[in-house]
């Protein structure tokens, strides 16, 4: 499949600027594993980071947990940046 774990071709962005869900996928037998695949990419770490900063951070703790989130991201990222290398 030339479409496996590719986050614009899994999980394209919209006319309207949102991820939207492709129709196809629902019937692939590899869907969970593709998007998994896909979220672990470069582009697929960014769209997780990019989800943190929108989402709500309660209390300390929260803060804490989101901060804690968005730096075993950005590691992950500067990892994937120096293997390129």
């Amino acid at each position: 499949m030339d479409c496996f774990g590719v986050l614009d071709r899994v999980f394209p962005m919209g006319k309207e600027g949102l991820r939207e869900i492709v129709p196809e996928c629902f019937n692939c037998p590899d869907r969970k594993a593709c998007l998994q695949a896909a979220l672990t990419t470069k582009e697929g770490l960014l769209l997780r980071s990019e989800i943190l900063d929108r989402a709500p951070a309660n209390g300390l703790s929260g803060k804490l947990r989101r901060w804690s989130e968005k730096k075993q991201l950005s590691r992950l990222i500067k990892k994937m940046e120096g293997n390129k290398k």
